[in-house]
């Protein structure tokens, strides 16, 4: 069973057993990866702080079904996609695409370091630019591999489709990407 290995899947037993310590600290520890994930798919802010009070919710009443044979977070991830994917239904016409701010960073007083700063602002666009063009099943990968960390059985968990699918989207978001990227610097 993976519970001896995962934190998370021992904070899903203690959660099971009533423990509400057990969800705080799980809510401190992960709430800002979960959110994260969410916001890949729901981009209204205030909606997917909402999703994710549920997610927190459903936790609490249901941890008792997490049979161990996925980590804790995969499960815990597979619950935020389905929540998105409610929510997406509630929505016609489709999600709210309502831009985030960007943050604003003091640039570095240094103007080699200013320069650098710069150059590395630059790149994210582009690259935040590229993600943007790619099909949602396609940038989800990316951004389960990527920025959440997980493999390919994982992701497959979380989506709902053979490792095969996932491995076969990550192959032509990367190549989609490096086109994306190549044609903007020429």
């Amino acid at each position: 069973m993976i519970e001896r290995e995962d934190p998370v899947a021992r904070l899903l037993g203690r959660i099971a057993r009533g423990e509400r310590a057990a969800l705080e600290r799980l809510y401190r520890d992960h709430h800002g990866r979960i959110h994260a994930f969410i916001l890949q798919r729901i981009p209204d802010p205030l909606e997917a702080v909402e999703i994710l009070n549920d997610v927190m919710l459903t936790l609490w009443q249901q941890a008792h079904r997490f049979a161990g044979r996925s980590r804790g977070m995969t499960w815990i991830l597979g619950i935020a996609h389905h929540k998105c994917l409610d929510a997406r239904r509630r929505h016609a016409r489709g999600p709210q695409q309502t831009p985030l701010e960007e943050s604003e960073s003091p640039l570095p007083e240094d103007e080699a370091d200013a320069c650098q700063a710069l150059a590395a602002l630059d790149d994210a666009a582009l690259l935040r630019y590229c993600l943007e063009r790619l099909s949602e099943a396609h940038r989800m990968v990316i951004h389960l591999a990527f920025y959440q960390d997980l493999g390919y059985a994982d992701i497959a968990a979380i989506e709902g489709c053979p490792e095969g699918t996932v491995k076969s989207r990550m192959l032509y978001a990367k190549r989609a990407l490096k086109r994306c990227l190549q044609n903007l610097g020429d």
